[in-house]
């Protein structure tokens, strides 16, 4: 049996240990945190329901994830719904759902909401990605809108989410984002979302049971500290509790993460090539409220005195019979782990957080507040810069048998658990069948086999040879 050694249980290395366990495959899979599922951990709530950290969802096109699935025989589990999404602007609500509420949006007239309209259609007719790598969103968005669209609904989210980055951001990345949303609508436009039935809690205590029930684990309280190396091949991993042995280590941490587990076994120009993508860190507001204080779902907010870039009502999307009738709002947040709200205390930022709130919604006072959660992570968002696919690095590393998949190689998607997903079933391929399958331009057509549903992961189960040049 072959010894595989995976560096973090977020989806991606869960999605891999999963494959190569039940393809005969030693599988340890090594966490630090107290729990599985990365970004998608969970708390739990005061009525003993469990719930994310950090708002998740799916699209109805997440074709990686239904595949995942089906390998554990829970697409029954998989709900989805509509998503009511708005936006604040000038101290006013909007609705945003459909191509009406579009072209009811007064703060534009009446060509530009028609430009907005066009503008996910128009994203989803770009065929060629790499046609877009030389723009900025900025450039693009302008190009694509107009100035007066992008000034009003495009331009406060781009500085909202990156703030001192918005100049550098890719029009790649904003133009993944609109064919994203676009490509999961309903009846008359409205967007759908998909969620999991008890939350993704649920789904990692499926996905972890069932690499136990095929001989492998998932440990958890597990940092791992270094590589072994030995004759530039990799040997195990150490860890604070001891040594694990293995033929092969999958990395899906971030990449400062995996350059410093590579630095003594590798030449200072790697570890700087790992380091050149640059990241923000992710401050999530959980609070449990006994009402709601909103209609939406997905509130942009297109106001850059407010501190957070969107507010989440997360039981608009799933039911608050789900959490005890309790409702969820999550209060979302990018920037650099060296900003002031991200060194604030728990209790300051919720007071902060809350004042801040009250000035959008006058009535909300802390009778309302039951619960209020603070939840951080660093290196959450990669910045996705012009010609990103030159400076994503090479799934295969100096090391041999050591392998890269973390968020900052998803391209020209963002991340996301579906893509993480994706990137796991890859990272077995590459195990199982020494074939590389990088993120990078030439390898582009691997990666459109997953997503547009042509049979990867089948021929994966079925033990079939995938070329990926």
């Amino acid at each position: 049996m072959k010894r595989v050694a995976i560096v973090g249980a977020g989806f991606t290395g869960l999605a891999a240990g999963l494959r190569l366990a039940r393809h005969g495959y030693q599988v340890t899979i090594l966490e630090a945190e107290p729990e599985a599922g990365g970004l998608a951990g969970s708390f739990q709530l005061p009525g003993g329901q469990r719930l994310e950290r950090f708002y998740h969802h799916w699209f109805t096109h997440d074709r990686c994830i239904l595949e995942l699935l089906r390998m554990l025989g829970r697409e029954h589990e998989l709900q989805s719904r509509e998503s009511r999404t708005g936006l604040y602007f000038e101290g006013r609500f909007f609705k945003l759902a459909s191509p009406l509420d579009v072209l009811r949006f007064s703060p534009l007239r009446l060509p530009d909401r028609l430009r907005l309209g066009m503008t996910a259609l128009l994203a989803r007719r770009v065929r060629d990605w790499r046609a877009l790598e030389n723009l900025t969103a900025r450039d693009w968005l302008q190009q694509v809108c107009g100035e007066r669209v992008f000034r009003v609904v495009w331009e406060p989210l781009l500085v909202g989410k990156f703030g001192e980055y918005a100049e550098s951001v890719s029009a790649v990345w904003f133009w993944n984002k609109l064919k994203l949303r676009g490509g999961s609508r309903g009846k008359q436009g409205r967007e759908m979302m998909a969620y999991y039935r008890g939350g993704f809690a649920a789904l990692v205590d499926h996905l972890t049971a069932a690499i136990h029930d095929a001989g492998g684990q998932v440990l958890c309280n597990a940092p791992v500290t270094g590589l072994r190396v030995r004759g530039g091949a990799v040997r195990g991993v150490d860890t604070a509790t001891g040594t694990v042995a293995a033929d092969h280590v999958l990395l899906t941490t971030s990449l400062p993460i995996a350059a410093r587990l590579l630095e003594p076994h590798v030449t200072a120009e790697y570890t700087a090539s790992l380091e050149r993508i640059r990241y923000l860190s992710s401050l999530c507001v959980v609070l449990v409220l006994n009402r709601s204080i909103s209609p939406f779902y997905w509130l942009n907010v297109n106001d850059l005195s407010f501190p957070f870039v969107a507010l989440i009502e997360h039981t608009n999307f799933e039911p608050p019979a789900s959490y005890g009738g309790q409702h969820i709002v999550y209060l979302a947040k990018y920037l650099s782990h060296n900003a002031p709200l991200y060194r604030m205390t728990d209790g300051d930022v919720v007071r902060f957080s809350l004042a801040a709130l009250q000035r959008m919604f006058p009535r909300l006072t802390s009778d309302y507040v039951l619960d209020a959660r603070v939840w951080r992570a660093d290196y959450a968002q990669p910045i996705v810069e012009r010609h990103y696919s030159s400076l994503i690095p090479s799934a295969a590393t100096p090391v041999q048998g050591v392998h890269l998949a973390s968020m900052a190689q998803i391209y020209p998607e963002d991340r996301g658990t579906n893509y993480a997903v994706r990137e796991g079933f890859c990272a077995a391929a590459r195990i199982m069948h020494s074939a590389d399958c990088g993120v990078r331009q030439d390898n582009l057509e691997a990666f459109e086999m997953v997503t547009d549903g042509s049979g990867l992961a089948p021929a994966i189960a079925q033990g079939r040879q995938i070329s990926f040049d």
